[in-house]
């Protein structure tokens, strides 16, 4: 199978974009601040867009989908003709492959509980002067990870189908030079059955 110019793309340009939005929903964590009502007799709290929830989730539906392109073209290594046996290349297809997998779950997972908890908002209100009043928000970093975990998923993903279409395509080749050494084994044998039928 060879590296087709589109998937790689399709692929390479998911991830990219899931990564940008995974650095903006960082940038745009909702924030809460502690206010009094108007009568100064309990405190609420009042928060910040919710952008970053929206960017999250954009990621991690870019992600999938890349992902989901990937494993489809590639028979998500599993289902398909199978690669060279005994090859390193055919290893190292394998070890992107867990690779890919692992930074894409840990990605996604980082990207779903950050929206999850950035548009957890606090419910209830506490007395003015009394207890200190928690305003629940998302801590600085999960997004970052997320994005950081998306370039390891890109690196893994594009070495991959590479690695991957190089192995299947190798094995390709493996059978058609034994396939072209046999022919050329059989038409030596004529020839030397013609010519020994000719000596007789």
């Amino acid at each position: 199978m060879a590296v087709s110019v589109a998937v790689l793309s399709t692929i390479i340009g998911l991830h990219l974009i899931a990564f940008v939005f995974a650095v903006g929903a960082e940038h745009r964590r909702s924030t809460a601040t502690v206010k009094p009502d108007e009568y100064d007799e309990y405190t609420y709290c009042v928060y910040t867009t919710d952008a970053s929830t929206v960017y999250g989730l954009s990621a991690f539906g870019l992600l999938l989908l890349s992902q989901t392109v990937l494993n489809g073209v590639t028979k998500c290594l599993c289902f398909g003709r199978g690669l060279v046996t005994g090859s390193s290349v055919t290893a190292w297809a394998v070890f992107f492959f867990i690779f890919s997998w692992v930074s894409f779950l840990g990605a996604e997972a980082c990207l779903l509980a950050g929206s999850a908890r950035n548009a957890y908002h606090t419910k209830y209100r506490g007395f003015f002067g009394g207890d200190h009043l928690s305003c629940a928000t998302l801590r600085k970093g999960v997004f970052a990870a997320a994005a950081a975990m998306t370039l390891l998923s890109l690196v893994g993903s594009v070495f991959f189908y590479w690695l991957h279409s190089k192995a299947d395509t190798g094995g390709w080749q493996k059978h058609r030079e034994e396939g072209v050494g046999m022919a050329a084994s059989d038409f030596a044998s004529q020839q030397h059955q013609q010519t020994e039928s000719g000596k007789a």
